[in-house]
């Protein structure tokens, strides 16, 4: 056995034992869906990451830079990431007060709708579903690669180990896991960067040498590769489609069940909001560095066949082996706790949102629901093909176009009703899915500011409102969402809020400091390496990519300063308070 498989296969045999050991605590519905809504900060930021930082990231995105695209994904300002903040802010806390186990069963409370309840528990059974099988695959990808056994043994090995534990603990193994596997991948991460970068010379002379280099011209500029044989003809047509996937991606981090069901987890309100902003600030760490490792290996290797093993690739030749052994076994992780996470929800929701009454063996019988659902997953993944980045970009927005306009206007419309509520999340998916399957099969062909995800959420908004018209609001529905705007008595707390107010705080001070850290470290070097300047000449600010950099200043300083405002406001003494049974 190699070092890599070894090492590889330590980790998840570690991680599998620490899963069921949590489950042995496991007594209670409440513990095995929502973890008996106990979680502190440190492990819902945790399982936030981990449920997100997938094979799909990994391999998917990090072989999409390396393939082109390192300039935007490092300039661009993290427009999805500011989902975790308003999401926490307009969505999630108000989900937690509704102390429902199951995101669909939310919507099925809120509006008093069964009906909207199971439309939710199937598009979280297929959209999950779907995603479950993405990082399968790749996990069992990984696996066939590191230890030479076959795809279809690989699949049996990644499917088994995230299964075991997923099945018998529920969320409580599963946020366990997924934040010791988070500091395993960020670690292993941190690390295997700072080799790459000082073996090409140090960040300043890499970026130059990337920019010179002249196998994938325009690899470092703000656009990346356009052009003929791209999706992209012209620098327009893709800042169109990268500012509408981030945008659609941020509906996903704030609504989507694998993140948004976190809150259902957590241990107070104050929890909940200072999880999710440091959150914005751990994910937007691990993708400069993850973009930046598969964008930095072209300097190595700038023509590896299968793109999305790049960093597999640098990790067997470009650092330590051990250093690489343990980047290779936080990746294999990372899908391991993301495919926990994508079993539990598709398992939850198929015994509890499709109309299987609640009785006393409803633990078992959840058990049993994953374990059908897992052995599906186990049949289409040796046998579909995969994709794993544009299959996970076509799943996500998904959820974005479906249940990003109906979950936030479920709190803050007072007008939407449950006939809405359906119309808009059925229009949602269907005017996502449809044009994005027919442009799939090249039957139509979609310009960039036509992209589903945008055509889907102009669909929701659109029939949300004209479903409830005429239709009336029941007292029923206007009394629940009346109460989940009661803020909890137990966390109107000065000691907690001003805890939490250090979160925005910090969200603030990055805005501030990054535009001066990537004008430094990226655009100088980016400029000198492409003849735009001489060595110890200003930055020219006639090009775009010194533009691009004041965006998180733009983005980010008000994103913190609009989060300091409401936590203040909301959690002072004098907000209107619940029962503290609501806490």
């Amino acid at each position: 056995m190699t070092l890599f498989a070894a090492t590889t296969a330590f980790f998840v045999f570690i991680f599998v034992v620490i899963g069921n050991y949590a489950g042995r605590r496991v007594k209670t519905l409440e513990d095995y869906y929502v973890a008996g809504r106990r979680a502190p900060t440190f492990l819902i930021i945790g399982t936030l990451v981990a449920s997100n930082m997938s094979t799909t990231v990994f391999m998917g995105e990090a072989g999409f830079t390396y393939a082109g695209q390192l300039g935007p994904y490092l300039l661009l300002p993290g427009l999805p990431v500011t989902g975790y903040v308003f999401g926490a802010l307009f969505f999630g806390t108000y989900l937690r007060r509704s102390r429902a186990t199951t995101l669909a069963a939310f919507f099925g409370q809120r509006f008093a709708s069964p009906e909207l309840q199971r439309i939710a528990g199937w598009t979280v059974i297929l959209g999950l579903g779907g995603y479950l099988l993405v990082v399968t695959q790749g996990a069992a990808l990984l696996l066939s690669d590191l230890t030479g056994v076959s795809y279809t043994e690989g699949v049996l090995i990644a499917w088994l180990s995230y299964s075991t534990f997923t099945l018998y603990a529920g969320s409580k193994g599963v946020v366990i896991t997924d934040t010791l596997m988070f500091l395993l991948f960020t670690a292993a991460s941190f690390f295997v960067v700072v080799h790459l970068v000082d073996s090409f010379g140090g960040i300043l002379q890499t970026i130059q040498d990337l920019t010179r280099q002249d196998v994938k011209p325009g690899l470092t500029s703000w656009h990346g590769i356009i052009g003929d044989g791209t999706p992209w003809p012209t620098a327009l047509d893709f800042l169109i489609w990268f500012v509408l996937i981030d945008l659609s991606w941020s509906l996903v981090y704030a609504v989507s069940p694998w993140q948004s069901s976190r809150h259902l987890m957590a241990k107070s309100e104050h929890v909940v909001l200072r999880a999710s902003i440091y959150t914005v600030l751990v994910v937007i760490f691990l993708q400069i560095a993850i973009y930046g490792a598969g964008g930095f290996v072209n300097l190595a290797n700038p023509n590896i066949e299968n793109e999305e093993t790049v960093l597999i690739w640098a990790a067997m030749n470009l650092v330590p082996r051990y250093l690489g052994a343990v980047l290779v076994a936080g990746i294999v992780c990372a899908a391991l706790s993301s495919a926990s996470t994508f079993l539990s929800l598709v398992g939850f929701s198929v015994s509890k949102d499709l109309g299987i009454q609640n009785t006393a063996e409803s633990l078992g019988r959840t058990r049993t629901a994953m374990a059908l659902i897992s052995l599906i997953v186990l049949g289409l993944s040796l046998f579909l093909p995969h994709n794993l980045f544009w299959i996970t970009l076509f799943i996500g927005t998904v959820f974005a176009s479906s249940w990003g306009p109906v979950g936030l206007m479920s709190i803050w419309s007072r007008s939407i009703t449950a006939r809405g509520a359906r119309w808009g999340m059925l229009a949602g998916l269907l005017a996502n899915i449809v044009p994005a399957a027919l442009d799939y099969i090249g039957l139509i062909d979609l310009p960039s500011y036509m992209e589903p995800v945008l055509l889907g959420i102009v669909a929701s908004v659109l029939f949300a409102r004209l479903g409830s018209r005429g239709d009336v609001v029941s007292e029923a529905e206007r009394n629940y969402r009346t109460q989940l705007h009661q803020t909890p008595s137990v966390d109107v707390d000065r000691r907690a809020t001003r805890i939490t107010l250090l979160a925005p705080m910090l969200l603030i001070a990055y805005g501030c400091v990054m535009p001066f850290l990537l004008l430094h470290f990226y655009v100088e070097p980016y400029q000198l390496g492409a003849g735009i300047i001489e060595l110890g000449e200003s930055i020219d600010w006639r090009h775009a990519e010194p533009w691009f950099v004041i965006g998180p200043l733009l983005i980010h300083v008000p994103l913190g300063v609009i989060a300091w405002r409401v936590i203040r406001r909301r959690y002072s003494p004098s907000a209107s308070i619940a029962p503290a049974s609501h806490a």
